[in-house]
């Protein structure tokens, strides 16, 4: 009877009408999320990124979306009606300042593009959570990775935060394993790694213990 948020996969963002900035996230983590969620009965807002994942459950409600603004606009649209939300997805953290209207053609031995910052969707989640919604956030990291996540957690007003690392061959982007932490503000718990949707089963049971 819980209502979920979960964004899963990456974001696009256009340079031109056939090149993007992007990521290796397959949205595998998501989806997992999202079939566990609506198998222990919530009712399932699954905001995804471009990815070649299907989800089974039938209370699951997928919005599809490309770029980080989309996402962002489509999250800060549903969160106000969720118990919780899960930040999963890979989400570019900048963008082309300009996007061309025809396909740029090689002129000359370089290309610059310039970026600018995409807007935070953690941040204003964190910022728009009331009393009695639960936040998760997640962090890939590739070096001091504790620090750089609980340093997330808090800045971006999250409940717990899952913890993955590049360090870790055979998991993250692709895999269907993945070996994780959730770091809340009072503890640490490590995982072995497993098969997403186990880790998937390890995540909501702490979520529960948070809309308990």
């Amino acid at each position: 009877g819980k209502r979920i948020m979960i964004t899963a996969g990456p974001t696009y963002e256009k340079i031109d009408p056939v090149r993007f900035i992007g990521n290796y996230s397959s949205g595998k983590m998501g989806f997992a999320l999202a079939e566990e969620c609506a198998r222990r009965g919530a009712e399932v807002t699954l905001i995804a990124g471009p990815v070649n994942v299907q989800c089974t459950m039938n209370n699951v409600q997928r919005v599809d979306v490309e770029s980080c603004q989309q996402m962002y606009d489509a999250a800060v649209h549903a969160f106000p009606q969720m118990d919780a939300a899960i930040l999963c997805a890979a989400v570019a953290d900048f963008r082309p300042a300009e996007v061309a209207d025809q396909k740029i053609k090689r002129v000359g031995k370089t290309m610059d593009i310039h970026l600018v910052p995409n807007p935070d969707i953690a941040a204003e989640l964190g910022r728009m959570k009331r009393e009695g919604q639960t936040l998760v956030g997640f962090a890939l990291e590739t070096n001091d990775e504790q620090q750089n996540a609980q340093h997330k957690l808090e800045k971006k007003n999250l409940d717990f935060i899952v913890l993955n690392s590049l360090r870790n061959e055979g998991t993250c982007f692709k895999s269907d394993e993945n070996q994780i932490s959730i770091i809340s503000r009072k503890a640490k718990k490590d995982y072995d790694k497993k098969a997403k949707a186990d880790v998937a089963r390890d995540i909501i049971d702490e979520l529960v213990k948070n809309l308990s």
